[in-house]
């Protein structure tokens, strides 16, 4: 189920910087303060030798279904992915990147870029992004519509965030999987 526009929690993208409460270089302890009002850590995966981890967070109270999902690069947090069924709703200068049909939201984020000069990149699985940003807009099936779910990354982060082979994505995150 989606969550209504109205009902989502409202997180202003700072590129590089972070997201919302959140910003990039927290440990989770701190990422989990730091949301507690709104989020609760749901699960942790990862480590055993990767210096990458992730936890998922669920919203209080209202599933146990994963909202935000959070990746730490040896300790500190380095990208957000906000689902795009009932995660927050994460703007960029006004431009709302979380649950749009994926192709409106390409024109509006092509236009954003060409007018504030950020690149315009695109995963091998066609995702548009920006390095300059530290973005890459995913799309998630939500029953039978595709929504926009953003992967947000820390600068050192950013080169290459749109490839899939190459950058500090996860692959987790770019597989298709149950949501």
């Amino acid at each position: 189920m989606v969550v209504d526009e109205a009902d989502r929690v409202q997180w202003e993208m700072f590129p590089g910087e972070g997201v919302g409460p959140l910003r990039f270089g927290l440990s989770h302890d701190e990422v989990a303060k730091e949301v507690a009002d709104v989020l609760s850590p749901l699960s942790t995966r990862g480590g055993y030798g990767s210096p990458v981890v992730s936890s998922e967070f669920a919203l209080v109270g209202a599933h146990v279904a994963p909202a935000v999902t959070a990746y730490y690069d040896a300790g500190r947090l380095a990208c957000v992915a906000v689902n795009a069924l009932r995660g927050p709703q994460v703007t960029l200068d006004g431009l709302r990147l979380v649950g749009r049909v994926p192709s409106r939201l390409e024109e509006a984020f092509a236009e954003y870029t060409s007018k504030n000069g950020h690149d315009l990149r695109y995963s091998q699985h066609a995702d548009p992004g920006s390095e300059t940003l530290g973005l890459v807009l995913r799309a998630q099936r939500a029953g039978d519509v595709v929504l926009s779910r953003p992967v947000l990354v820390a600068s050192i982060w950013a080169e290459r965030c749109c490839d899939v082979t190459e950058g500090c994505i996860p692959a987790e995150e770019w597989r298709d999987r149950v949501w």
